[in-house]
């Protein structure tokens, strides 16, 4: 096994947090916590290798205030959200997508905050992974005298910190593969090329999903063809780290990179422990077949575009034989579909459930 690293991010100026104040108005548990995600969401880009986290403070006069998680070293949600609201903290509820911390790592602890800050109710989302939070927090909280519920739209704000969720559950990144495809099932044409199967608006969503991404992987024969850059272009946010199965030349844009000649179990469980939440598979059938046939995909973004190649000699969405029967016909579960302009976008994940199927993550 051998790797070489040499990798240097490319970024782009981001706003560090979001707070916002809104005019005074009644809400329950549901719409407060709402609020916080969409708070989240504008964390995304900026917060990882932190959650994404939102954070909404409703004051007992009405007012609102809210924050989002900042980049490393800078405050957390919670922080943000106290530190608008300023003294009027006290006998407030505080809306937080994902349990507070109570420990002390680049920051302090969210708790000791919050109860300095003299709030008196707490809801939480989601109990945090982290081994390091895990249920610590609520108990600080309760000890301190704190009312703290959980479980408000937990299952959405699961979907929506589900790369962190997979990183901290199982040490490894969550994997998305990526692929484009004509609706006869084809990635590319007979002679290798596949520019371009999507129109513009897919094509716009796929850098979304680069930033959104900690690192980029690509098989070499990809970039021998290709010859890809990987960055992400035309929107705000950080381009991923770029990994490379095999080796390439020196001149190849897709440098500085990380070209990796080891097991694709090796490779996540090394990305894993560098802090990568996200893994975005961007090659060609080979190295999508190969990720799939390992079970090691949490996230397939299928884009399909309504053409044809009219054909069986160009190529498939995965390289090499298949199932022999349909007994061992791979299942998964459609969770979300997009019109993307003339295109579609579907988002499936394994179904666990299935007779056969591999647990995403375990390589069993």
């Amino acid at each position: 096994m051998r790797a070489v690293f040499s990798w240097r991010a490319s970024s782009r100026l981001l706003t560090l947090h979001v707070v916002r104040r809104r005019k005074r108005r009644t809400v329950n548990d549901q719409q407060a916590m709402q609020i916080a995600i969409t708070a989240a969401d504008r964390a995304r880009l900026v917060s990882r290798p932190n959650p994404w986290v939102g954070a909404v403070i409703v004051t007992q006069s009405g007012e609102i205030f809210e924050g989002s998680t900042s980049r490393v070293g800078g405050p957390h949600a919670e922080i943000v959200a106290i530190r608008a609201a300023e003294k009027l903290t006290v006998g407030a509820t505080i809306y937080t997508t994902l349990e507070p911390c109570d420990h002390t790592g680049r920051t302090g602890p969210c708790t000791l905050a919050i109860i300095d800050a003299g709030i008196t109710r707490c809801v939480v989302g989601i109990v945090d992974p982290d081994e390091k939070v895990s249920g610590r927090g609520i108990s600080r909280l309760r000890e301190a005298g704190v009312t703290v519920e959980t479980g408000v739209l937990a299952d959405q704000i699961t979907a929506q910190l589900a790369p962190y969720i997979h990183h901290r559950k199982t040490k490894r990144p969550f994997v998305v593969l990526k692929m484009a495809t004509t609706l006869d099932g084809r990635t590319a044409a007979a002679d290798g090329t596949s520019m371009w199967i999507t129109g513009e608006t897919a094509r716009r969503r796929v850098q979304v999903l680069r930033a959104q991404s900690d690192a980029i992987l690509v098989g070499a024969g990809t970039v021998r063809a290709d010859d890809p850059q990987l960055t992400v272009r035309d929107i705000e946010g950080d381009s991923p780290r770029r990994i490379v199965l095999g080796e390439i030349s020196n001149e190849a844009r897709v440098n500085p990179c990380t070209q990796w000649t080891g097991s694709l179990v090796d490779l996540l469980d090394e990305l894993g422990k560098q802090d990568v939440l996200q893994l975005l598979v961007e090659g060609g059938p080979t190295v999508a077949a190969s990720f799939h046939r390992e079970g090691l995909i949490n996230q397939y973004v299928l884009h399909l575009a309504p053409a044809f190649t009219g054909g069986n000699d160009g190529l498939s969405v995965f390289e090499g034989a298949g199932i022999a029967t349909m007994a061992d016909l791979w299942r998964g579960r459609i969770v979300s579909t997009q019109q993307l302009g003339d295109d579609i976008e579907i988002i499936i994940e394994p179904n666990l459930k299935a007779p056969n199927q591999k647990r995403i993550g375990t390589n069993k």
